[in-house]
């Protein structure tokens, strides 16, 4: 939830109103929250390679490539290599290993 809630008010800075808070989220994006977060508390994740997971759960949950995100249509515009990612988008794959590596050592085993 922390790790979401990082990531939506850090979207908000960059004028991305699209992620609701935690209780509102539908329930792909908290599954794809809690994903994220399983995969770096299983180990350390370089931005690059959080993106990279992030992208093969959409590509596998049916997501595809579209200039705008859109949960309907399943389109979103940050599938694509991490290189290609605005600079503004790759700091989300910072948050959120910071936030995880920090709450780490608080998580129940």
């Amino acid at each position: 939830q922390v790790a979401h809630e990082a990531n939506r008010v850090y979207c908000e800075s960059i004028s991305d109103r699209s992620q609701l808070r935690w209780h509102n989220a539908p329930e792909w994006q908290r599954t794809s929250a809690i994903a994220g977060v399983k995969a770096h508390l299983e180990k350390p994740r370089t931005p690059r390679e959080s993106h990279d997971l992030w992208k093969a759960h959409k590509l596998a949950d049916g997501w595809t490539y579209g200039e705008f995100k859109d949960s309907v249509m399943r389109t979103h515009p940050c599938l694509v290599k991490y290189d290609d990612l605005p600079e503004a988008q790759r700091a989300k794959d910072v948050i959120f290993a910071g936030i995880v590596a920090l709450l780490a050592p608080f998580v129940a085993e």
